[in-house]
């Protein structure tokens, strides 16, 4: 059995995390992982970009970064249970490339996750090109899982701010 948790820094909660990590078990299982503690942290642009800059000497905002830890640990009640690692998702800039892609925020939300969890996977892509392995993968997963993470029309409710205000 998999686990996931949601848990946000510097923006609110939001209030589909509980859909968010159940799409993430979906994923899990169509990635064929058992055991697994997964991480998932929502931020904004200045927190990713801290993160980005200190782990990958990049100063700049990204819209999904992954962690890897990959230990095992003891589970008293299930035995041992995988640590694969963290994914960190920037809100604001997951809004922006929504627009860009002209796809809606949540299928964005669904990619950038399933990406992370390849990159956790030991997975890796030299571009962003769409015939890379990885990314060919990412879009099979997206296509067999589907599901919506967030209730229709909810979009606005929950977007961050950016930091002249008002919704984006």
């Amino acid at each position: 059995m998999n686990r996931a948790e949601v848990r946000a820094e510097e923006v609110p909660l939001p209030p589909w995390t509980d859909a968010l990590a159940a799409y993430s078990l979906k994923v899990l299982d169509a990635l064929g992982k058992d055991g697994w503690d997964l991480s998932i942290l929502l931020c904004n642009d200045a927190y990713i970009r801290k993160l980005n800059a200190r782990y990958r000497d990049r100063d700049e905002a990204t819209d999904v970064l992954s962690f890897s830890l990959g230990e095992t640990c003891p589970d008293a009640g299930e035995g041992e249970r995988y640590l694969p690692g963290d994914i960190a998702v920037s809100l604001e800039t997951l809004e922006e490339n929504s627009r860009f892609f002209e796809v809606s925020f949540d299928e964005e939300l669904r990619r950038v996750i399933i990406h992370g969890m390849l990159h956790l996977s030991g997975m890796d892509h030299q571009t962003n090109s769409g015939n890379e392995p990885m990314l060919l993968l990412q879009e099979e997963i997206l296509n067999k899982t589907g599901g919506r993470i967030l209730p229709l029309n909810s979009r606005r409710a929950f977007t961050p701010a950016r930091a002249g205000g008002g919704i984006l």
